[in-house]
């Protein structure tokens, strides 16, 4: 028989109101209860779970401690839980709404965001989605610490991270740029060792410049890298100034660059392996049903892409 649990869900929400107001009063005003009833709900939440959830200053409000900052966490997850299963039991359960929290590489998501926004708005005009853009080891982190559900990123950097489960839901190919008046702009492809001699222009992001250096070296020779940018659309028109040649592996529909210039894609002969796009969660993390929603929008775009 499992044993009853020590809290509720009311002390959870009184919890969470007086951890974002930072303030018993604040919260009771919120709530619309009085001030002794959320003080009493959150002494009784942390009597029954032992631990000590605010550092109470008279006169500076509240702050929470380090087990109250992942009790926070875990106490969204599992409220935002009781509504889907409250949604469910009632039979409106494909009535989605609320926030999802979505991380997002930041060279995937001028390709993947505005098709996921413009497909949830339609299908889900209830559900509130925040994009965090950032590089990898940031949205590792994000994940593990709990503010974001899940991240769409590359498969690179990933492999150390035991505590993550990855879906691959996308396969992208690498390919080089070269400047349209280049002399190989016009033949159908390219290997990479023909280029060897050339300067790269370098995507200079962690676990991405790896990457790249790892192609370059495959052709038995060590890249002369002149240029680097933390920016995509750098790359872009650096090369299309006849600067280098680069290393890309999502397509933008033009060859036209920001700064007006015009660039040449040359698929690669070379067998390079190509990247995992990958949606990304905490493993063994119970997802909401609107985060599920929101990651299957995701899958189809990629299949999409994938047939053009």
């Amino acid at each position: 028989m499992t044993s009853p649990v020590g809290f509720t869900l009311v002390q959870l929400r009184y919890f969470l109101v007086a951890a974002e107001r930072g303030s018993m009063t604040e919260a009771s005003l919120e709530l619309h209860i009085a001030q002794s009833a959320v003080s009493a709900a959150i002494y009784n939440l942390e009597r029954d779970l032992r631990v000590q959830l605010f550092i109470r200053r008279r006169g500076r409000g509240l702050t929470l401690t380090p087990a109250g900052e992942r009790l926070r966490q875990q106490a969204r997850d599992l409220l935002a839980r009781a509504r889907d299963v409250e949604r469910e039991a009632r039979g409106d359960g494909e009535t989605l709404s609320g926030p999802v929290a979505v991380g997002c590489f930041v060279t995937l998501a001028p390709y993947y965001l505005p098709p996921l926004f413009s497909e949830c708005t339609r299908r889900f005009p209830g559900v509130e989605i925040d994009v965090m853009e950032a590089e990898t080891d940031q949205l590792v982190h994000a994940l593990v610490s709990g503010r974001i559900d899940f991240a769409l990123t590359y498969g690179l950097g990933l492999s150390a991270e035991p505590e993550l489960h990855s879906e691959t839901i996308a396969r992208a190919p690498a390919y080089v740029i070269v400047a349209a008046d280049h002399p190989l702009a016009g033949q159908g492809s390219v290997e990479l060792a023909e280029l060897s001699t050339e300067p790269l222009v370098l995507l200079d992001l962690p676990h991405s410049r790896d990457y790249f250096h790892s192609l370059v070296a495959a052709t038995g020779t060590a890249p002369d890298v002149r240029y680097r940018t933390r920016s995509y659309e750098t790359v872009r028109s650096l090369v299309a100034r006849g600067l280098g040649y680069s290393v890309l592996n999502q397509r933008p529909a033009t060859s036209q660059t920001y700064g007006g210039g015009e660039v040449a894609e040359l698929p690669l002969r070379d067998g390079s392996p190509p990247l995992e796009v990958k949606i990304v969660s905490v493993a063994g993390m119970t997802q909401t049903a609107r985060a599920r929603a929101v990651m299957d929008v995701l899958r189809e775009i990629a299949a999409r892409s994938a047939k053009v």
